[in-house]
């Protein structure tokens, strides 16, 4: 049952035709183990297979046939749960819970109700606001963890008039993870999925893509007056990014507000977000407990496990996100804000790692964080797909470090190599970006420039701005291969500044 005791920070609150209105968030989180197989059957998890592939006769419901536990699992709910400093329930129980529908052949669907394999925890997180700005933290509880297996998937659209399934899915090991409803704005529910899904990531007992469906949160929303008695709640079913997230709640909770206050009431009920017309809308209306008439599974034994079992899982847990994020501000010297991003999953705290190794933290972030990043987003690649890799980047940082090529020329360097041109060295070599660090032939071209614009020469004493023109007109003539430093030398002595 949800209860709510913590009051919203006013700037969270909407404002509404008789005043401020709070949100009340709670979350329920399904997160695909990464398994090779799945929770009760030897059959392929691999995504993207031929449909209806990968399904045993004990994933289609056939008659007779008895589910056994996936071990492997069970180590990564187990695992998640000491991610999420949860406590570890050494007894828990499986359960139907029965409901019908056509991609769902046994007419029910085995998960855990009353003993869940994972109790009470709770995660850190740091909302983002439009602006980019953090705000303050906030701590969510988790309620519990539960394994369950995935239902199959429904196609409608490939004929009007029929509906096809594709069984592939189900079966797949699933890990609910139902916070408290402790969030009280978009961005506090959009930063706690992301903090979980960087969480699973490092564990390893999730892949979090939401693209893929394999984590998508069921997301509950309800309003009040501040400090006031909890709303009835509506359910937003499966939500798969986190702009959606934030847009589905904002919508619902005005939703809500402007039914309550024309005098009407909250259906309990079950809703869709489209997010082409960035509504949500009916489904059906909300369930409880016993219209799933929930009781054990009479095939499956209760699962006791040995605490020596979980304390050698948590022995040999990663480093998890919070202590990366800790780690890097204290060896790298980042800020908090820098830090965040390049921890906020395990391929960028790696990236970030090998390019940063024995260079310059600062500027590996700045690279990192602005031009790749930014060429990423621009070509709408994931940095696992990256065409610069983690030594091509720190091998530029490094002609820049030796003055080879100046800040200006790595950025043209950096185009190229993104676009498949090959590493630095290959680029500055052919295409002949190789800095000009001979003074001679430096001071030969401040003299030229000097001489060219004696006027300008003449009142750079008076007019020391006048300085930033001189450079250029020196850059330009090198095409821009000059040393800046050298440069800025050379023109101060000459113009006796």
């Amino acid at each position: 049952m949800f209860t709510a005791e913590r009051v919203g920070d006013p700037r969270d609150y909407i404002k509404g035709e008789s005043g401020d209105w709070e949100i009340i968030i709670g979350l329920e989180v399904h997160a695909q183990v990464a398994s090779n197989s799945k929770l009760f059957s030897g059959s392929s998890t691999e995504y993207g297979s031929e449909p209806n592939s990968q399904v045993s006769l004990v994933d289609a419901g056939m008659p007779g046939m008895l589910p056994v536990v996936n071990e492997f699992c069970v180590e990564q709910a187990v695992k998640t749960g000491l991610g999420l400093n949860a406590q570890i329930n050494l007894f828990s129980r499986f359960d139907r819970k029965n409901y019908f529908y056509v991609d769902l052949p046994q007419g029910y669907q085995i998960s855990q109700f009353e003993h869940p394999i994972v109790g009470e925890g709770e995660i850190e997180v740091l909302p983002i606001d439009a602006d980019g700005n953090t705000l303050e933290p906030v701590t969510v509880g988790i309620e519990r963890l539960h394994l369950e297996q995935d239902a199959g998937k429904s196609v409608h659209d490939l004929s009007p008039d029929e509906t096809y399934v594709d069984l592939n899915r189900c079966g797949v090991a699933l890990m609910e993870i139902v916070s408290k409803p402790d969030m009280r704005s978009p961005e506090e529910a959009s930063a706690y999925v992301d903090k979980l899904r960087g969480i699973v990531r490092a564990l390893g007992t999730c892949d979090g893509d939401m693209e893929k469906g394999n984590l998508r949160a069921d997301v509950n929303v309800s309003v009040r007056k501040p400090g006031g008695e909890l709303g009835t709640r509506c359910e937003i079913k499966n939500v798969n990014s986190m702009r959606f997230i934030r847009q589905a709640i904002n919508y619902e909770a005005r939703r809500h507000i402007e039914i309550i206050e024309a005098g009407g009431t909250i259906d309990q009920e079950t809703r869709l977000f489209d997010s082409v017309k960035g509504e949500t809308r009916t489904m059906r209306s909300k369930e409880d407990a016993h219209d799933y008439r929930y009781f054990p599974d009479p095939d499956l034994l209760p699962l006791k496990l040995e605490q020596s079992f979980v304390d050698k899982v948590k022995a040999d847990l990663p480093e998890l996100p919070d202590a990366i994020k800790a780690r890097f501000m204290a060896d790298y010297n980042l800020s908090e804000y820098d830090a965040r991003i390049l921890t906020a999953d395990k391929t960028k705290s790696d990236f970030y790692e090998a390019v940063a190794k024995g260079r310059d933290a600062k500027i590996a972030a700045n690279w990192m964080m602005g031009d790749l990043f930014g060429a990423l987003n621009k070509a709408s690649t994931d940095l696992e797909d990256s065409p610069v890799t983690a030594d091509m980047l720190g091998g530029l940082l490094d002609r820049i470090a030796d003055k080879t090529i100046s800040g200006k020329i790595a950025k043209t360097v950096f185009e190229k190599m993104f676009e498949g041109g090959g590493t630095a060295d290959d680029i500055i070599e052919k295409e002949g970006l190789k800095q000009v660090t001979d003074t001679g032939a430096i001071e030969a071209m401040v003299d030229k420039a000097i001489a060219d614009n004696a006027g300008q020469a003449a009142a750079a004493k008076e007019n020391p701005k006048l300085l930033g023109f001189f450079v250029g007109q020196v850059m330009k003539a090198s095409q821009g291969k000059a040393n800046p430093q050298a440069v800025n030398e050379i023109l101060r002595k000459k113009l006796g500044l």
